[in-house]
């Protein structure tokens, strides 16, 4: 006769209610250098906490070794702003486990497309102009900019970089395409990883002047003459041609990657793993934190 199965309780990921701590007595797992203090990323953060305060809350874990003191597992942006700002305490959630990393792999960051949409979404709302550029850390011409995001942008070009962090410039580049060369443009971008107003320029330059908006007017690259944008177009066809056959290949040479960084992202997500890297072998670590920040972006 089977036995019957056992149920296990489940295990709450965090204390039922957020708790109030001291800034002071909240421990980083990792230094904030002045290069990220000064990103765009870092500023809007702190500008968005001026302006409306903290939203989401840091995620701590109560250290085992000293008393009234906490692990920051997720947040190391969001303290550093509130700390900057003269803020003393905040109120955090307090995590069951002390897995590093886990936290910010679960959390999507906003998408170019997905901040567009919330900015329509706060207008409708009644919000002005003025406030929502105000928290982003950003003039009022570039919410504007971005309320026009998706003009003469065709809606499967849009799919496929909904959830990619594309510069607003790039869009400018696309809408100088067809919509079926827009799609070519936007899957290559995925498929290549490259958002960059640069390489967006490269592909109208390769695109035939048939599948330009404008096709009657005579295509122009900054430094390259007619014959080198015709020789760019040829060579692009033939890159396209390549892409498309170590496609084929590229699931099985890829395997060996995945599998290796998902090692090293189980790896330094476990707190005690991080701080014994972080007392023995600092500059190993850092070099394994570079590899699951670049996954995370990529992801």
């Amino acid at each position: 006769m089977a036995k019957r199965s056992e149920h296990r309780p489940v295990v709450m990921a965090f204390e039922r209610k957020t708790i109030s701590v001291p800034i002071a007595n909240i421990l980083p797992l990792r230094v904030m250098d002045e290069r990220t203090k000064k990103s765009p990323k870092y500023l809007q953060i702190q500008s968005s906490i001026r302006e409306v305060g903290l939203v989401e809350p840091p995620v701590v874990a109560r250290s085992n070794g000293e008393k009234h003191k906490y692990l920051l597992l997720d947040g190391h942006l969001r303290l550093e702003a509130m700390r900057e700002l003269g803020i003393m305490e905040v109120s955090c959630l307090i995590a069951t486990d002390d897995e590093a990393f886990t936290y910010n792999k679960r959390i999507s960051r906003i998408a170019t497309i997905q901040e567009r949409n919330m900015i329509l979404a706060a207008i409708k709302r009644g919000v002005p102009e003025e406030r929502i550029a105000k928290v982003l850390n950003v003039n009022v011409s570039n919410i504007q900019i971005k309320k026009r995001l998706l003009e003469g942008i065709c809606p499967e070009a849009a799919e496929f970089l909904k959830d990619k962090h594309v510069p607003i410039h790039t869009f400018a580049q696309l809408r100088k395409m067809l919509p079926m060369r827009q799609i070519e443009a936007a899957q290559l971008m995925v498929a290549m990883n490259k958002y960059s107003i640069p390489f967006a320029k490269s592909l109208v330059g390769a695109t035939p002047s048939d599948q330009l908006v404008d096709w009657a007017k005579p295509k122009q690259v900054d430094g390259l003459t007619a014959e080198q944008v015709a020789l760019m177009e040829q060579e692009s066809e033939k890159l396209d041609r390549e892409f498309r056959l170590m496609e084929r290949s590229y699931g099985d040479d890829h395997l060996d990657l995945v599998v290796a960084v998902g090692y090293l992202l189980r790896l330094i997500e476990n707190a005690r793993v991080v701080r014994y890297l972080a007392q023995n072998f600092s500059e190993l670590l850092a070099e394994f934190q570079k590899v699951a920040e670049s996954h995370k972006a990529t992801a």
